[in-house]
C-alpha cells in the first residue's frame, strides 16, 4: 500500500489520464457527432472524479489545498505531454518545453514554503 504522501500523487496521475482522454481523446474522431462526443467524454470524466476526489480528500491530510492543486497541474502537464506525442502524434516544441518548465518553476515555489 502506498503511503499517504504517495497515494494522492498516484491517484491524481491516474485521474489525469482519464481526464486527458475525456477532454482531448475525441480530437482523433472529428467525424463523430458533437453530442455523442460530449456524452462519451462525460462518462470518461466520471472515472476521473472517482479518483480525483479521494486523491484530494486523502492528500489534504498531508498537503495543503494549494500544494494539491499545484501537484495536479504539474501532473496534468506531464500526462498531457505524453498523450499529445503518443496518442495525438503532435510534436512538443522547445516553446512547449520552456512553458512547462516555467510552470514547474512556479510549483517549486509553492512547495518551497515561505521565504
Amino acid at each position: 500500500m502506498l503511503s499517504q504522501n504517495l497515494l494522492p500523487i498516484a491517484l491524481l496521475a491516474m485521474s489525469n489520464v482519464f481526464m486527458t482522454f475525456a477532454w482531448y481523446g475525441h480530437l482523433k474522431y472529428t467525424d463523430r457527432p458533437l453530442m455523442l462526443v460530449i456524452v462519451v467524454s462525460w462518462g470518461i470524466a466520471f472515472f476521473e472524479y472517482c479518483l480525483a476526489v479521494p486523491a484530494n480528500r486523502i492528500g489534504h491530510t498531508v498537503y495543503s489545498a494549494a500544494e494539491l492543486k499545484t501537484m495536479q497541474e504539474v501532473i496534468t502537464l506531464i500526462v498531457f505531454a505524453v498523450f499529445s506525442v503518443a496518442y495525438l502524434k503532435e510534436p512538443l516544441t522547445i516553446n512547449h518545453a520552456i512553458g512547462f518548465l516555467l510552470i514547474a518553476s512556479g510549483a517549486f515555489f509553492v512547495f518551497k514554503g515561505p521565504l
